[in-house]
């Protein structure tokens, strides 16, 4: 992705202003819309499919074969949705309900008029009142379609009713309560996700003058409703509710102020504002899928907000209930690359949104202030691959987080770290936190970096203002399940957590064997470094002696004090050649990881140049490791191998 959300990531699909939009589940590049049309998005072309003649070009009929057609009343927006049920199935409503099974080529009716026929004047109607003649007006509003049953459909209209059908829309029953009045608009409908009789209702009430939110919930088939509205602020009217699809009893709303959201299924609300601004909230969805789990809102500015990652709040209440520090079981981490507009990089006057952090995320609940907090990643052997500690010194001044101040410092160090660089370009620092409260950390998805690998904030490729993050001198982990673990003032706590392909990218044989060569390397690394170790603490043993100079000087050629580093060029690797400079045991781990490090660019298949570099390190590995267990044995140690996979 190109670091940020631009123009380029949008394009109109053909649908008129106020349109829903209903892209066909089975190919993304049809994208219905309106009352009704199809976009074609490879070719560009748009084609009116309505049910309504007219839009068809033939004249108005009221009946088709024995079923009566209902009216074409209809306001700006009107729904159009798929069945969650059945793929296959697109529902669309005027004053009464449609259905299409073959992608809107032809429509059938499965109601009359679920409208009301007549109705009271409201009062606020004042002095208006004698000029108003009840008569059936009003057009469906909202549609549920059951996400459990293709044949229970709910509908709300935008004269108060609320109709529902459990087969399919041969009979319809009115189960509107009876606090609902005329005028008042049904303005979204949500079906329940674990029950067929469970519904919920954002009645809106502007046209009566009435202010205050009304959502509603039905676990009956609506029999009896119950009208939830505990803790919502007053003097904001409600537009949309919406029930999680995994975690029951968890609900969320949106009224003209904010969204909010309940986890005791509506009998009491908080806010869900965050960093939005005071803005009336249309409706919101929950995008649930193996790579996602977001809550996204549509405002009547015209603008589009996401909340990444709702897990935590699938699992508020067995947090509440822990009373100690908790850590959230966390959502699938995707590998994708977060910032692909190189060369070029993104200017800061450009309008853009924000695309999701580029990692997996981590989070954790402390009920109080901790001294030290530790997320730990392993692998399925325990072993681990990347460690952060609260402890971790920051820069103070961050260029990020106080760009003037670091400017000050530049001045005086031109040659500080990214002072060569715009400072409106670096991301904030991921930071663990240890105060009281809700926690979010971001995994990069790599290894930890291995000394001799030299990284930095990177040049001009793929910079996004403020979202620029420092290169990573380690490989990315393959695509598998892991554990996270959190460590809290000595307290430990672990959960799974499942890496997935960028789901663009296909695995052929050949990138299966950079994430193979990449677990080897990142093996022999670990046990090279392991070896260094052992070696720098055996040449002080025998310095110290008297009877050692031989095999002393055996191993300073094998492991000399010093190194040179392998530079690591921005975010997309070195060179596919092999480091410059001998390879010994001191800069081995470093030879090692440049190598597969070229590979870490793209899930694309391997040059020869670049499986060379790496055959050729790991020959290098095979022949210091044999003369390090020799001369350890030499010395009277054991021997010491790659750790396997």
């Amino acid at each position: 992705m190109d670091g940020e959300i631009t123009f380029h990531d949008w394009h109109p699909v053909g649908i008129e202003e106020y349109g829903y939009a209903a892209p066909d589940p089975k190919n993304p590049d049809l994208v219905y819309g309106g009352k009704v049309t199809i976009f074609n998005r490879v070719t560009g072309q748009k084609a009116n499919v309505g049910p309504a003649a007219p839009a068809r070009g033939g004249a108005a009929e009221q009946e088709q074969g024995a079923v009566k057609m209902p009216p074409a009343r209809t306001v700006r927006t009107q729904p159009l949705i798929w069945s969650p049920k059945d793929p296959s199935v697109l529902f669309y409503a005027t004053a009464g309900v449609w259905k299409s099974t073959d992608g809107a080529h032809s429509w059938t009716p499965i109601s009359g008029d679920l409208t009301r026929q007549t109705w009271e004047i409201p009062a606020n109607a004042g002095k208006y009142k004698a000029t108003v003649t009840p008569a059936a007006m009003g057009s469906v509003t909202a549609l549920a379609p059951s996400p459990l049953d293709v044949k229970v459909l709910w509908a709300g209209t935008g004269d108060g009713l609320i109709q529902m059908t459990r087969d399919g829309g041969l009979q319809w029953k009115n189960v509107t309560p009876p606090e609902i009045t005329p005028w008042t608009r049904i303005f979204n409908m949500d079906a329940g996700h674990f029950d067929t009789k469970t519904a919920y209702a954002a009645a809106n009430t502007l046209r009566l003058d009435d202010m205050r939110p009304h959502l509603w919930r039905t676990h009956d088939g609506g029999a009896t409703w119950t009208e939830i509205n505990n803790g919502i602020s007053l003097g904001a009217v409600t537009n949309s509710i919406r029930e999680d699809p995994h975690q029951k009893g968890l609900l969320y709303a949106s009224t003209d102020t904010q969204v909010w959201f309940s986890v005791d299924d509506g009998d009491h609300w908080n806010s869900l504002r965050q960093n939005m601004p005071a803005i009336s909230v249309r409706d919101i969805e929950v995008k649930d899928d193996a790579y996602v789990s977001d809550l996204v809102a549509g405002t009547h500015g015209r603008g589009f907000w996401v909340l990444d990652d709702v897990t935590p709040l699938r699992q508020a209440a067995e947090a509440a209930a822990a009373g100690k520090a908790y850590l959230f079981k966390p959502e699938n981490g995707v590998r994708i690359r977060f910032a692909t507009n190189d060369p070029t990089p993104w200017p800061p006057e450009l309008p853009a949104g924000q695309n999701p952090p580029p990692g997996a995320i981590v989070d954790y609940f402390l009920p109080s202030a901790a001294n030290e907090v530790k997320l730990e990643f392993l692998n399925g052997k325990g072993q681990v691959l990347r460690s952060y500690s609260s402890t971790t010194p920051v820069r103070h001044p961050d260029p990020a987080l106080d760009p003037v101040a670091y400017n000050k410092l530049c001045q005086e160090k031109p040659n500080a770290p990214d002072c060569g660089l715009p400072l409106y370009w670096p991301a904030p620092p991921e930071v663990l936190k240890t105060t009281a409260g809700m926690h979010r950390f971001t995994w990069d998805m790599h290894y930890d970096a291995t000394p001799g690998v030299a990284a930095g904030r990177g040049g001009a490729n793929g910079a996004v203002p403020h979202r620029t993050y420092p290169s990573i001198a380690s490989p990315w982990v393959p695509p598998g399940t892991y554990t996270v673990r959190l460590t809290a003032d000595g307290e430990t706590q672990t959960r799974p957590i499942t890496i997935k392909m960028d789901p663009r990218v296909k695995i052929t044989p050949a990138v299966a064997q950079i994430f193979a060569l990449t677990e080897q390397v990142e093996s022999d690394a670990e046990a090279a470094m392991a070896a260094h170790k052992e070696a720098v603490a055996l040449m002080e043993k025998l310095k110290s002696g008297s009877n050692g100079g031989e095999l002393l000087k055996k191993l300073q050629e094998l492991a000399p004090e010093e190194a040179v580093a392998v530079p690591f060029a921005g975010g997309f690797g070195p060179s596919a050649e092999s480091p410059v400079g001998k390879t010994n045991l001191t800069n081995l781990a470093g030879h090692l990881v440049a190598a597969v490090m070229s590979m870490q660019a793209s899930e694309m298949a391997p040059t020869a140049l670049q499986l060379e570099a790496c055959k050729k390190q790991t020959a290098a590995f095979a022949s210091l490791m044999a003369q390090w267990n020799a001369l350890k044995a030499e010395a009277g140690g054991g021997k010491v191998t790659s750790r396997k996979k």
